[in-house]
């Protein structure tokens, strides 16, 4: 009876997960390389390859506009907004910092980095504040603070409290290694050795702590993280984009902020991890992620994972409402609508 029961549950739960999405559209499509989304009036807002920036309609996606935020053929991987402008730093040198006006689209260059090693990996904002991550210069992280809505950039400087080890670094995969709230921010980083930072005034205390995840080599890691900043809730992925299929030690959570880590469902998902988010309103129960080769869902703060789509391309991901997702990866913006 017991066997009987559990079959019957385990094939409801199935069912249940079938029937998670209600539709999924392409809603643009451009020779372009999408990482960084923003969601704002209605609006899916990317960034991504040969300076390309724009939006599509979420109401009307034929409504649409591309513009190029410079005549160099600069590569986007990050992209902010406050309430009145939009962020976006190109990943290499020289670094060009882009604020643009979110109602003419007119943008200027605020700051620029011109050491010849600059990367950046993330970009986040929080009313005035906002944090951008790049690469390590020397021992540490490469690490800029605003709080005046960009208009001075501060250079934390390097502190043995957050140093980082040899072949360790950040992955500018999704936007989404950082995370601002109000004065604190994490951070994470991958590689030969995977670990999360955490500061709660902007920069000042800035202390790392190290994430039993996979690692040993350049292309393993945390490659992107979620907060749930009233639960301390938080979540963590990644893996090795040149093994996507191997999903041991790829997927951790914190219930305190940070303070420890627990693996979950170590080789029991769909693998290699880009972007993850927690869905609005859920406090972390419910989540959804994407990696190159899946889209995935957990509905137990992340102890058990549904591959809901095996849909390919995608790098970056958004909720838009609690029933509403949106994708961007090579080539495309897509809208999953769930049940």
């Amino acid at each position: 009876m017991k066997r009987i029961l559990s079959l019957f549950l385990s094939f409801v739960g199935a069912m249940i997960f079938s029937q998670q999405i209600e539709s999924f559209e392409t809603l643009f499509t451009d020779k372009i390389s999408i990482r960084a989304l923003e969601i704002y009036d209605q609006k899916v807002w990317y960034s991504g390859t040969d300076s390309k920036f724009g939006f599509v309609d979420l109401k009307n996606p034929k409504n649409q506009k591309q513009i190029r935020l410079s005549e160099k053929k600069l590569q986007f991987r990050t992209l902010a907004q406050d309430k009145k402008y939009f962020y976006a730093i190109n990943i290499e040198s020289p670094a060009y910092f882009f604020k643009i006006n979110k109602k003419n689209l007119k943008s200027r260059i605020i700051f620029t980095d011109t050491t010849k090693t600059a990367f950046y990996d993330a970009l986040s904002f929080d009313g005035n504040n906002g944090v951008a991550l790049g690469d390590p210069y020397g021992k540490c992280m490469n690490i800029l603070i605003t709080r005046n809505n960009g208009k001075n950039w501060k250079t934390l400087p390097c502190s043995k409290n957050y140093e980082i080890g040899e072949g360790e670094a950040a992955f500018a995969a999704s936007n989404s290694n950082i995370y601002l709230s109000k004065n604190e921010f994490w951070f994470v980083t991958g590689g030969k050795k995977s670990r999360q930072f955490y500061s709660y005034s902007m920069g000042d205390k800035l202390y790392g702590k190290e994430v039993s995840f996979v690692n040993g080599s350049s292309s393993t890691g945390i490659y992107a993280m979620d907060m749930n900043p009233e639960t301390r809730f938080g979540i963590v992925v990644g893996g090795d984009y040149t093994k996507q299929a191997e999903n041991i030690d790829n997927i951790a959570i914190t219930k305190n902020g940070g303070e420890t880590w627990e693996t979950q469902a170590s080789g029991e998902n769909a693998g290699y991890t880009t972007c993850v988010k927690i869905k609005p309103g859920s406090k972390g129960k419910e989540i959804i992620s994407v990696g190159d080769q899946h889209i995935s869902y957990s509905s137990d703060y992340g102890k058990t994972w549904k591959k809901i789509s095996d849909e390919k391309g995608f790098f970056v991901c958004e909720w838009v409402n609690k029933n509403t997702v949106v994708f961007a990866g090579k080539d495309k913006i897509s809208l999953m609508k769930l049940k």
